[in-house]
């Protein structure tokens, strides 16, 4: 039965197929399996299933490899590392289970099935009618040569079915506890198709058992597929192939809009609109990790390494975790804020340049934007929104939002504006506290607190009613842009 953690060294593994792109509940799965073989100083097999031709792609492989690499997990056996056990691509192990398959049919592990599709739908159908489980029914199991020879003159090409035992399986999942599965609800499954190709449900199991993997760790849509790999290694073990059955664990559903499973069809799942919008490994993993685990009652933010630390699969909840794109943005704004400055600064150079900037190569001013990076750590949830927060300071005059210059705009602005003019030109340009000051002033001489002395002056530096602290942008900006931009905005409001 499967061992429990600790009973011999951790070897878990991690067996995307490479069809699409990665999504969320993948990365919630690969961290869970790269966590947990961490916590035990373990090995992480990275494998890849890539033996439907139909739907695998190179592309796909590629972006799984970019994936784990941005998402900062190191594997100990799989491509590009190698290892003991390669290699570590399904589609290059061929002969493998070619082997595995002929063994189980040799010592009447598994048997040849020739039924036709036809046949087995309407089979299935009269068990339905008749309030019977619809699934195999073992027609194929105790076949005579007559039988056999029959079937092979009038051209039937067989598939291979695993021979289940007529008895109960339990076994005992790390999140779920306890569970049981009567023979009745899981019959005979095909292991090789007619073609000689094998199945997921040889080729998976078969791998797990040759790399001594110890404990699986994978989606609960998986669960009903356990009590046919139980079965299935107990053949092997007999066979010299598997020296112990793993142990389980089902990872709860990530569930979306509508509490929807999270398909890998849906856009809020696809883990490349992620790092597309700036998110940080560290952000996205810190949120994903409370997808049915937690560090504790009162903690949402922690680091990968404390994560590990106290990581243990037997704490994962069974119960679906619903993603929450909020909650997340909120997540990863905390891992934001708490990057060294030089860091975020360094973070932020893809939206600095084509194709997110909006402005010329040679506009860019490097003083100034570490002159304003400290500030703009505070303000940002995703990195791509540092594009929208600076570009004022590296276009020639800002682009205006019209919802933003009618809202600040009001009867009475241009006077304020040219008080305000009035005051920075006098302030002193090398303090921000001058500058607010000066603005302060301005909105005494109009009646008006601070709050709505500064929007009309932001909107006309800035294009924008919200963004960066103003007066340290003033300053960065410099007196001369300033003054010549609410010279423009004067215009503006004059025609």
């Amino acid at each position: 039965m499967a061992s429990a953690p600790g009973s011999s060294p951790v070897r878990v593994r991690f067996c995307p197929s490479p069809t699409g792109n990665p999504h969320v509940g993948l990365v919630r799965t690969a961290l869970f399996n790269w966590a947990f073989a961490k916590h035990h100083g373990g090995t992480l097999v990275f494998r890849i299933e890539d033996t439907d031709a139909a739907r695998d792609s190179e592309e796909s492989y590629t972006q799984l490899l970019d994936a784990m690499r941005w998402l900062g997990f190191d594997w100990d056996e799989g491509p590009e590392v190698g290892g003991p056990h390669a290699p570590y691509r399904q589609s290059e192990r061929m002969d493998v289970y070619r082997d595995v398959a002929a063994k189980l049919l040799d010592a009447g592990h598994a048997y040849h099935c020739y039924c036709s599709q036809q046949e087995l739908d309407t089979r299935r159908e009269a068990a339905r009618a008749a309030g019977k489980p619809s699934g195999y029914d073992g027609h194929c199991r105790e076949l005579t040569d007559a039988q056999v020879e029959e079937y092979r003159a009038q051209g039937r090409e067989p598939i291979v079915r695993f021979r289940m035992p007529d008895e109960a399986i339990t076994f005992t999942d790390l999140v779920r506890g306890e569970i049981t599965y009567l023979p009745e609800n899981v019959p005979d499954y095909g292991i090789v198709r007619a073609n000689g190709a094998p199945l997921y449900t040889l080729v998976n199991p078969v791998d797990d058992a040759l790399m001594e993997i110890t404990h699986v760790l994978r989606g609960e849509d998986l669960l009903s597929s356990t009590p046919r790999q139980i079965a299935l290694y107990k053949a092997l073990t007999e066979l010299g192939i598997a020296k112990e059955t793993p142990a389980f664990g089902h990872l709860p559903y990530v569930m979306g809009e509508g509490n929807k499973k999270l398909s890998k069809r849906d856009p809020q799942s696809s883990l490349n609109l992620y790092r597309e919008r700036g998110f940080l490994p560290e952000g996205l993993l810190n949120y994903l990790s409370l997808l049915g685990w937690s560090l504790s009652a009162d903690r949402d933010v922690f680091s990968v390494e404390e994560m590990v630390a106290a990581f243990d699969v037997t704490d994962v909840q069974p119960n679906p975790a619903r993603f929450d794109l909020k909650k997340c943005e909120a997540i990863n704004a905390d891992h934001i804020r708490m990057l060294d400055v030089k860091d975020f600064a360094e973070r932020c150079r893809p939206w600095l340049r084509a194709p997110f900037a909006p402005w010329a190569p040679e506009d860019f001013d490097e003083a100034k934007w570490q002159a304003v990076a400290p500030h703009a750590q505070t303000r940002l949830k995703v990195l791509s929104e540092i594009t929208d927060n600076v570009d004022f300071l590296f276009l020639p005059e800002p682009v205006f939002d019209e919802a933003s210059w009618n809202k600040a705009m009001k009867e009475g602005s241009d006077a304020l504006l040219r008080t305000a003019r009035e005051k920075l030109e006098a302030a002193d340009w090398t303090s921000a506290e001058s500058l607010k000051e000066a603005v302060l002033a301005a909105g005494e001489a109009h009646g008006l607190k601070l709050g709505k002395a500064q929007a009309p002056v932001r909107v006309a530096v800035t294009g924008r009613t919200v963004g960066l602290p103003l007066f340290e942008s003033l300053e960065v900006l410099g007196r001369e842009t300033t003054l010549a931009r609410i010279d423009a905005a004067l215009a503006k409001l004059a025609a």
